[in-house]
């Protein structure tokens, strides 16, 4: 018997069965490609932060300690692949002679570099001119000094005076942050920036060198073999952290550990959480609106498998039989959508990623297929078997043979308890509660083990999901029972005579109807506020790059460079349109140092991006303008405002060095308006004034860098030409390198891959939504259209009545999920803000893909009216002797 009703089902059920499988293929195989994603996802971020750590600890060995003994102790510790002696070694002072002028700075570091540092730390040290070994010299001390290689340079050291050597080489540390570090003091103690002046000796010339002089110290560069840390980056910060304190715990006071690898892991940690937190935000509601569709493909024919269900109990089946017939189109769709999602995600991450796991190991990959296979079988049980047993339960064999609209008129219970409106006020409350507070959504405080999120803020979204969605439910109800006369007037010019029945019918079927409209809105909601989060990322990407880099190209000249503004002549190479100067300067504020930019107000803008929502007190124009109108205009951070409590026109007095005399010298200034962003300045506080009143002021017109517009395009080329041209004289950097240096492994990694398996099942889910439950709709009401012909009616007015069920779920469904989405969209975007940086002004909405998804929603809803309109065309003794 079962084998006869699986042979049944399959031969004049399938476009049921076939619905149902697709609907479980699309929840199995978005929640298999996104968890596998994430797990991966999480391995990339801790071997990006590892990666990124030019040496791994810093190991300090402390005052009247014996560094070999400290070496051994290190070299000792478990994972460790190398460990070299560094001697840092204080300077008062560089001088060099060049061309007949004599070029002095002020103290620095000499680092004393054994044989073999730059084989085992390669990142640490990168050649500009001269040669690899030898005597190294900074970049930025080279400038200053006016030096080259071949040149000889004197350094200073306390208590033994002036040494002189030749300079073999001229190099960038590109992590002397973390080289000049402060070991085992806390992060608000650390020095503002690296030494500008810095040697680089050989061991053997810096033990010479240095003999007899004081402030020498020893550290222990240590190369740690990451291999075996954990993928999780929030398991190997702690692995890390625990060795390093295994470590001074072992040596008992004689060293410090300076963990460069534990402070990147500490940040990606962070990034890992954000991941996960956009999976549950933006990957949960698409697994549950494909369970929600499977369950709508099910409940479409679920009049017809009550009916089937009743003969069945007529013809002397017991209800276990029955419920075992039931469980096993259950067990097919899960079975069959089960394997065929697990197919559609490996084929995903095959085309998309380069592998079928998605870069995740083959246990976790595993696991994460099991699992949603697992989901996509409970899915077909709750949408086939569920329902099998209610009704053995509830209803008799008398009322399967009645509609599901005249079995009850009665409101859903939601509806009478207005459980809608109370998630939406509960919604906008949270909202308001968590965004007013000014909560931290990722709470990691740095360097200690534990991370948190704040759970709280998941509950707006979540609650505004379900609340709208239920009253576009309760609004379609509404308008189906009481709107009869104006469905009547809408469906007249499609049906003629047949519209009053027509809106009779649509108005009798607003159970099914409403069902359908919420579910397509519910996927056009989905795939719009996944879409418009992507799109607003990307966006802030970009302005956050902008801000960091101020240009297209940006050639920063090193500090104390006395470079006019006209030396941007020489910059405007091909494809560079404009060249624009900025001033660089530091300033004091009562006892707070500050920068300091100077600005050319009326053409700043030609190179650089100046958003409205980087100022406060007036547009980006306006305050340009008003710089320009009154040159001793200031404008000031938020954090200044408050700190010295500033009202407009309030005059600020700051001390800015006199280029003439050297000495600080008090400068009166007028506060004209806020600047909260500003490209290349820092993230905290930070003065922008009119550049012409600070040289006026200060004696010196001197650039600190400039912007370099290129239309956009060619950045990389541009910013090659110019570094061949320029030398080690200033740093060129561009727009494409900076992409890539400020965003987190969150940005270039997790959130595009995130957004573009969801886009592209958001597409196939609307689609699926609007033409699938429609198709089923249309398929089990042949009777009805079988019957209508009979009673008379024409082709034409069948496929009216058709068209405007078609028509009223498309519009109906647009709109709601239009409605949703953008609510949603501000919504997440608010919840999410620690995501951005800097936070959006304005959301960005994707217009070509939203197009995308509503053409794919409307062809769907189409197809499955055009198929509906084919059947409807059949002789209807044909179809009556079918049914």
């Amino acid at each position: 018997m079962i084998t006869s009703w699986a042979a049944g089902l399959a031969r004049h059920r399938t476009g049921r069965l076939l619905a149902a499988v697709a609907g479980i293929a699309l929840a199995v195989a978005l929640v298999a490609a996104l968890g596998s994603f994430l797990t991966a996802s999480k391995a990339t971020m801790t071997q990006r932060a590892v990666h990124s750590v030019a040496v791994d600890w810093q190991v300090q060995v402390q005052p009247g300690a014996e560094p070999g003994t400290v070496m051994t102790l290190v070299r000792r510790t478990p994972d460790t692949r190398a460990a070299l002696p560094v001697g840092y070694a204080h300077t008062t002072g560089f001088t060099a002679r060049v061309q007949g002028s004599t070029q002095t700075t002020g103290p620095g570091m000499a680092l004393g570099l054994p044989d073999g540092y730059r084989r085992l730390f390669p990142d640490a040290i990168r050649t500009l001119s001269g040669s690899p070994t030898g005597v190294l010299l900074a970049q930025q001390t080279a400038s200053n000094l006016h030096a080259a290689p071949g040149d000889t340079i004197g350094v200073r050291f306390p208590g033994i005076g002036l040494r002189q050597v030749k300079v073999d080489g001229v190099v960038d540390l590109p992590q002397a942050d973390s080289l000049f570090q402060t070991v085992g003091a806390p992060s608000q103690s650390q020095p503002t920036a690296p030494p500008d002046n810095v040697v680089l000796l050989p061991a053997t010339r810096f033990a010479s060198l240095t003999r007899g002089a004081t402030a020498v110290t020893t550290q222990i560069h240590v190369a740690r073999d990451d291999a075996r840390l954990p993928s999780d980056p929030a398991a190997a910060f702690t692995t890390v952290t625990r060795a390093a304190h295994n470590l001074e715990a072992r040596s008992a006071g004689t060293a410090l550990v300076g963990n460069n690898v534990g402070a990147a892991l500490d940040s990606a940690r962070q990034d890992a959480l954000y991941a996960q937190i956009l999976f549950l935000f933006l990957g949960v509601p698409g697994a549950a609106l494909a369970a929600a569709l499977t369950a709508a493909v099910a409940s479409a024919g679920g009049e017809r498998r009550r009916q089937e269900q009743g003969l069945l109990r007529m013809r002397g089946l017991r209800p276990r039989q029955i419920t075992a017939l039931a469980g096993l189109e259950a067990a097919l769709i899960g079975l069959v959508g089960g394997l065929s999602g697990l197919g559609i995600a490996a084929l995903t991450g095959r085309l998309a990623f380069g592998a079928a796991s998605f870069g995740a190991s083959a246990g976790t990959w595993a696991a994460w297929y099991g699992i949603a296979f697992a989901l996509g079988a409970a899915v077909a049980a709750g949408a086939v078997l569920v329902p099998a047993l209610r009704d053995l339960r509830t209803v008799t064999v008398a009322e399967t043979r009645k509609e599901s609209g005249a079995r009850s008129t009665r409101s859903p219970w939601w509806m009478r308890y207005g459980l809608d409106f109370a998630l939406l006020i509960g919604s906008w409350l949270v909202f308001r509660a968590s965004a007013g507070n000014q909560y931290a959504l990722v709470l990691a405080p740095e360097g200690v083990p534990s991370i948190s999120v704040s759970y709280w803020a998941f509950l707006g979204p979540a609650l505004l999901w379900v609340g709208a969605t239920l009253l576009v439910w309760r609004l379609t109800l509404l308008a189906l029972t009481h709107g009869r006369p104006a469905l009547a007037r809408l469906a007249r010019p499609l049906t003629a005579t047949l519209a009053g029945t027509t809106a009779a019918t649509l108005s009798r079927r607003r159970r099914p109807l409403a069902r359908s409209i919420v579910l397509l809105a519910l996927a056009v909601s989905f795939a719009i506020s996944t879409a418009v989060f992507n799109a607003t990322y990307k966006q802030q990407a970009e302005v956050d790059a902008r801000l960091t880099n101020g240009s297209d190209v940006t050639v920063t000249e090193p500090p104390g460079a006395h470079v006019p503004p006209s030396a941007g002549a020489a910059l405007k190479i091909s494809g560079v349109r404009h060249v624009e100067p900025l001033q660089h300067r530091f300033a004091y504020v009562g006892s707070d140092l500050q920068d300091l930019y100077g600005v050319r107000p009326g053409t700043i803008a030609r190179a650089t991006s100046l958003q409205d929502a980087y100022f406060a007190g007036g547009t980006a124009h306006q305050l340009m303008r008003k710089l320009a109108e009154r040159p001793d205009n200031l404008l000031v951070s938020v954090e200044t405002v408050n700190d010295f409590q500033l009202s407009p026109g309030d005059t600020v007095n700051l001390r800015i060095q006199d280029a003439r005399t050297k000495a600080l010298r008090t400068v009166p200034f007028h506060y004209a308006g806020i600047a909260k962003e500003f490209p290349t300045a820092p993230k905290d506080s930070f003065f922008v004034a009119n550049a012409s009143y600070i040289a006026k002021a200060t004696g010196s017109d001197a650039i600190g860098a400039f912007l370099l517009d290129t239309g956009g395009t060619h950045q990389k080329q541009i910013a090659a030409q110019l570094r061949g041209q320029l030398g080690t004289s200033a740093t060129v950097t561009d727009l494409t390198q900076t992409r890539g240096t400020v965003g987190t492994s969150l940005t270039s990694v997790d959130l595009a891959g995130l957004t573009r398996i969801e886009l592209a099942f958001a597409v196939l889910l609307a689609a699926g939504a609007g033409g699938l439950v429609l198709a089923l709709g249309l398929a089990e009401r042949r009777r009805t259209f079988a019957i209508a012909t009979v009673l008379g009616a024409r082709t034409r007015q069948l496929r009216g009545m058709v068209l405007t069920e078609a028509l009223l779920l498309a519009a109906a469904g647009l709109a709601g999920g239009a409605a949703i989405g953008w609510a949603l969209s501000e919504m997440l975007v608010k919840v999410l803000t620690g995501v951005f940086d800097p936070p959006p002004a304005s959301l960005s909405v994707p217009g070509a893909y939203l197009a995308l998804t509503a053409s794919a929603a409307l062809l769907a809803v189409l197809a499955a009216a055009l198929n509906g309109i084919r059947r409807a065309r059949r002789p209807a003794v044909e179809e009556l002797r079918d049914l």
